[in-house]
């Protein structure tokens, strides 16, 4: 029989530069978090990842404390197993988003009255 080869945690050094980064954005953003239904899902998928040090409830890639980081709507997962999702400002909220992001970019009304 094969064992399955558990994953090692990265440096110390590295999962701090890897949280101080997330951490940064996550505050310059204004600290928002995901939905429950979006972070139960985050954590479903990193349940079934291979990479998840289950024992420590860690990121065997970046380190991260799984519980913590699916929480953040600015992180994304090393193995791009799911990502950031869109934050849009007051001012984009204000405007009308398109439909697909969420986001129209300034002055678009305006580049397309050009162009007809």
């Amino acid at each position: 029989m094969t064992e399955k080869k558990k994953p090692n945690l990265p440096s110390f050094f590295t999962m701090a530069k890897n949280f101080s980064k997330d951490l940064a954005k996550y505050i310059k953003e204004g600290a928002p978090n995901v939905t429950s239904k979006s972070y139960l899902k985050r954590l479903e998928i990193c349940s079934s990842c291979p990479h998840l040090l289950e024992e420590k409830m860690r990121c065997g890639k970046c380190g991260c404390l799984v519980e913590h980081k699916a929480k953040w709507r600015t992180t994304t997962c090393p193995d791009n197993r799911w990502n950031p999702e869109i934050i849009l400002t007051d001012y984009e909220k204000e405007r009308k988003p398109d439909s697909e992001t969420g986001y129209r970019p300034p002055n678009a009304s305006k580049q397309n009255k050009r162009n007809s």
